[in-house]
């Protein structure tokens, strides 16, 4: 037998000990041994519940306790967490988190601390939910150089923009729809301002390139500025609007990093990720192509990759499995230097289209969509040069970057 405690009985730690109970025996199975809830840990009560046998409260009934072999961090958030998992750890515990904002800020430190004892630190879940991507990374395609990691990486948002796609409503009303489907905490900021998804990029860069990337470094865009009149010119250009979040190697040049809006066209692949699913599209130098899609969030899916987490350490007892990420800072290119072409919207006036041509040349002018508006798509140029000459277009609505 196995003992395992589990911090946190919210929606993941409640999906936990769900998903052990509903698939027990075949979990057991592929662990080659049975995995057992000793202990709960929640300052909460929870009456009628059968978790009311093994719950405690003090943090230190199961740091203390030597059977406990594999501790899952379900809690969120940095404290009291980090000097959770961090104790753990040293007390010769194995863990399992589902913690993204952990695992982007204390990644590299705690998997340093697990391989210095024999131990193991895995975080499946802190990426896409029950979207296997982190073991893939770590283990499937290591033959490969990573040339880019692009990904719908946040089902909030991706609901939100699907919505107003679908239903021609405005940012407001489908955030609404959001927060009563409960798809949305009624603070959204965190999503909807592309932290959410900044993070996790962050995540799956440090593992791609093997080095800590810090997400405080990731420019950051979140869909506050998308306006039904947006989603109408994708509409019209056959096209969606998705927050894609993107780490890309270029050959010579270093990595670049980048969380905003993109609009695409039938051809990319994460083009048909709608509702609340996730896509991550990955390239390597070797494989080429490779796609991951699935639900991103959720009690059950979250959860399946959390004990799924589980077995893997059940099956490595004492034997720490190698995950490459330094502690050693990678510093992200500038982001004036990425290279995108962008969809521009402006106030309609009779010498418009030759001011934009003086400024940008060649252009793509986009059919009329909206009454007393101008769009049209620019040449490709760098995020600086675009920058610089939105302060020149008199009339300037807003702008998009384009991949297609």
């Amino acid at each position: 037998m196995i003992d395992i405690a589990v911090l946190g009985y919210g929606t993941i730690g409640s999906g936990v000990v769900e998903v052990l109970k509903i698939n027990g025996d075949s979990i057991n199975k592929r662990a080659g041994d049975e995995i057992n809830i000793k202990y709960v840990l929640d300052i909460r009560e929870f009456p009628g519940d059968p978790v009311m046998e093994v719950l405690v409260h003090d943090i230190n009934t199961i740091l203390d306790d030597p059977d406990v072999k594999i501790v899952v961090e379900v809690m969120g958030g940095i404290n009291p967490a980090y000097s959770f998992v961090k104790d753990a750890l040293l007390k010769g515990k194995s863990v399992v988190t589902s913690n993204k904002e952990l695992v982007a800020k204390h990644g590299a430190e705690l998997l340093d601390i697990a391989k210095e004892n024999n131990l193991n630190f895995l975080f499946e879940a802190s990426v896409g939910g029950g979207i296997p991507i982190i073991r893939p990374l770590n283990q499937s395609l290591t033959a490969d150089e990573i040339v880019e990691i692009t990904g719908i990486l946040n089902g909030t948002t991706n609901y939100i923009l699907s919505k107003m796609s679908d239903e021609g409503i405005g940012f407001e009303a489908a955030l609404k729809d959001a927060q009563d489907l409960g798809y949305a905490e009624r603070d959204p900021s965190a999503d909807v301002e592309g932290h959410d998804a900044c993070r996790k990029i962050a995540i799956l860069s440090s593992l791609a390139y093997g080095m800590q990337v810090d997400f405080e470094d990731i420019y950051t865009e979140g869909i506050t500025n998308i306006s039904d009149k947006d989603i109408s010119y994708a509409k019209a250009l056959n096209a969606k609007i998705k927050l894609f979040a993107s780490s890309i190697r270029e050959e010579d040049k270093g990595v670049y990093a980048m969380v905003a809006p993109v609009m695409i066209k039938a051809n990319h692949p994460l083009y048909s990720v709608n509702d609340v699913f996730n896509g991550i599209f990955v390239r390597g130098n070797v494989i080429g192509d490779v796609m991951f899609y699935g639900s991103g969030a959720g009690k059950l899916p979250t959860a399946s990759a959390v004990v799924a987490d589980v077995v893997d350490i059940a099956k490595h007892l004492n034997k720490n499995i190698w995950t490459i990420w330094s502690n050693k800072k990678l510093d992200l290119e500038s982001v004036d230097l990425m290279k995108h072409r962008f969809f521009v919207r402006l106030v309609k006036d009779k010498r418009a289209q030759d001011r934009i041509n003086e400024l940008f040349g060649d252009v793509e002018w986009v059919p009329e969509v909206v009454e007393n508006e101008l769009g049209f798509i620019t040449p490709e140029i760098t995020e600086k040069d675009m920058m610089d000459k939105k302060g020149l277009i008199d009339g300037f609505l807003g702008s998009i970057r384009v991949r297609f």
